[in-house]
């Protein structure tokens, strides 16, 4: 009987293990599940700011919480070149797999994206789709040719022709017979080294010109270009040679041609082919290789929050141009007219929003310069009252300023900015009653600043007399015989002279009142 209870309580024990055991592989295998998870972002506009923001936060907080897969959807002309280094920053930096994928079909990846697409772990185009034309350009427009001298060559029709008959029979001469490359050319510059070192230094004339100051600062900027693209393409294994020929001389190239010249990975139909083409491949992830598992992955598609696409919409250049228009428009109305308050307000908002276009405020530039001219307009409404338009507009952009100011996880509470508008308020609405108030009175001195006032008879003979009002004496007339002490009501002012009538009894309540007529 004992050994058949001890089965028995073994046999209990190891079914109890098993469904542990089971229990636990469940819950493991459900974890690593819940780990496969992904996330999709959107580029779609010119690469502003707050697209650089967007892209950086979301990639960030992916590689934080240790996501499989970022994919990146491309739909872009290009755009600012902070902005874009912004989002390369981020990528580089990414532990977790960042895909670009320009879609839908139709949809291009120009200048700043084709930059990005260089950079990512993953190139994806759809079908029908382009890229390239990564040439730099300036915001004031196109320059000059970068390789440009201040003293160009001379034309063929300006060059000499028997110069020029000399030169062709050289070129000939060198094409027939070529020099040697190897150790001819060499010795030859060791025989001749000493004699050239002893001659003097050819004339500024012979010597190539310099780049023009403008020509320079294009080439600056290409050379630049070029070599950040080829440091993207070297580190991601992709074409290096055509990535410079796009920005040299803005080539294009459709989808099959990308993938024919390496500077993508692949082509995929929609957002599944692409899963299942990515699926098993190892990167190299700024945490190491990275192999990328896409079976049962959960992506989920995250948005711009509603500030970002408004800033995008402001930052798009169509609207910053239009905004700087408006700004310079507004600001010579107020030049013009002073004390308009309306123009020059305008005028300032929309400056600083075109500042924020043209990236030359940051986003938390935007947001204190907000606040500032919040600040202003209450100022404004203190001292040139407006019937509270100045003083409303100022807490609305002090309200928003100070919210945005800070990144979402220091954002101020909303109830500290609510105590402080609603303090603020209190005080414009003690102004504005006081300016109202202040308003509402008749004239303070001269003959109608008495009328429909009362007064008190000082002196009276017949229809004339004196009387007191509002501490003055007055000569008076009265078509009704008076009594000093009686109290009386102007009714018109002639000059010197006033013509009153006697005041009816006030009540209890009217005596309470001011002591002007009506």
């Amino acid at each position: 009987m004992r050994q058949h209870r001890r089965i028995g309580v073994f046999s209990c024990l190891f079914a109890l293990g098993a469904v542990l055991f089971g229990i636990s592989a469940l819950a493991q295998s459900g974890a690593d599940e819940a780990d496969r998870q992904g996330v999709i972002l959107t580029l779609s506009g010119p690469v502003t700011p707050p697209v650089a923001e967007y892209l950086e936060r979301e990639i960030g907080a992916a590689s934080d919480a240790g996501q499989e897969l970022v994919i990146v959807e491309i739909d872009t002309p290009g755009g600012l070149m902070n902005s874009m280094k912004t989002i390369i920053k981020a990528i580089l930096a990414s532990e977790t797999p960042v895909a670009t994928y320009v879609s839908p079909q139709g949809a291009q990846s120009a200048s700043a994206g084709l930059y990005i697409m260089y950079s990512a772990h993953i190139s994806a185009m759809a079908p029908a789709t382009n890229t390239g034309a990564a040439t730099p350009i300036e915001m004031g427009g196109p320059g000059e040719d970068p390789f440009e001298r201040l003293d160009p060559a001379p034309t063929d029709d300006e060059a000499d022709p028997q110069e020029a008959e000399e030169a062709a029979g050289d070129d000939s001469e060198q094409a027939t017979n070529p020099q040697p490359t190897a150790g001819g050319a060499e010795a030859e510059e060791d025989e001749t080294a000493g004699e050239r070192a002893s001659e003097p230094l050819q004339d500024a004339e012979d010597a190539a010109d310099p780049l023009s100051n403008d020509g320079a600062l294009r080439a600056k900027i290409i050379n630049d270009s070029v070599a950040y693209i080829r440091a993207l393409a070297e580190k991601r294994g992709r074409n290096a040679d055509w990535a410079e020929s796009a920005v040299r001389d803005a080539v294009s190239v459709t989808a099959r041609e990308a993938l024919e010249l390496n500077v993508i990975d692949l082509v995929a139909e929609d957002i599944d082919d692409l899963l299942t083409q990515i699926d098993g491949r190892t990167v190299e992830t700024a945490a190491g290789p990275k192999t990328i598992s896409t079976t049962d992955i959960k992506l989920v598609r995250v948005e711009p929050t509603m500030i970002e696409k408004v800033l995008s919409f402001i930052a798009d250049p169509n609207v910053a141009l239009i905004l700087m228009s408006l700004a310079t428009t507004g600001i010579i109305i107020e030049m013009w007219n002073p004390g308009s308050i309306f123009p020059g307000l305008v005028g300032i908002m929309c400056l600083v929003m075109g500042l924020y276009a043209f990236q030359v405020l940051s986003g938390n530039g935007l947001f204190l310069a907000l606040m500032g001219i919040g600040a202003l307009l209450i100022l404004i409404e203190a001292y040139t009252p407006t019937f509270g338009l100045a003083g409303l507009v100022g807490l609305v952009l002090f309200g928003i300023g100070m919210y945005f100011l800070f990144p979402e996880t220091l954002r101020v509470a909303p109830a500290v900015i609510g105590s402080v508008l609603a303090i603020a308020g209190a005080l414009l609405a003690v102004v504005l009653f006081a300016v109202i108030g202040s308003r509402s009175h008749g004239p303070m001195i001269g003959g109608d600043a008495v009328r429909k006032r009362e007064g008190v008879v000082d002196e009276w003979h017949g229809k004339e007399g004196w009387v007191i009002i509002e501490g003055e004496r007055w000569r008076a007339r009265c078509d009704k015989p008076l009594q000093p002490g009686d109290r009386v009501k102007v009714v018109e002012v002639d000059g010197l002279v006033v013509t009153v009538k006697q005041a009816k009894a006030q009540s209890f309540l009217g005596g309470l009142m001011p002591g002007e007529a009506t």
